[in-house]
């Protein structure tokens, strides 16, 4: 999802690419994650090679940032636990 965050849409290859992940859990999380209402995906053709585009909608935009929100969190709690250094 984050690397949607940043555009309008993204083809599959680059996301596949920019995660580091295999097509087929590319594919999985997709699914998954139109199955939740985060993501949309659209098929369609540039010249005979057929390509596929993800992107975020609004849902997966607000899901993304209380996710990352909630990371700050934890970060933050993990630095104000942390042991003082000498």
């Amino acid at each position: 999802m984050a690397v949607l965050a940043g555009a309008h849409e993204v083809e599959f290859a680059a996301v596949r690419d920019a995660s580091g992940l295999t097509d087929s859990l590319v594919s999985k999380q997709a699914t998954a994650l139109e199955a939740a209402g985060y993501l949309t995906i659209r098929k369609g053709h540039v010249g005979r090679r057929s390509r596929t585009w993800l992107s975020l909608t609004p849902a997966g935009r607000v899901a993304l940032r209380r996710h990352v929100a909630a990371l700050r969190r934890i970060i933050e709690l993990a630095h104000d636990k942390a042991p003082t250094e000498r």
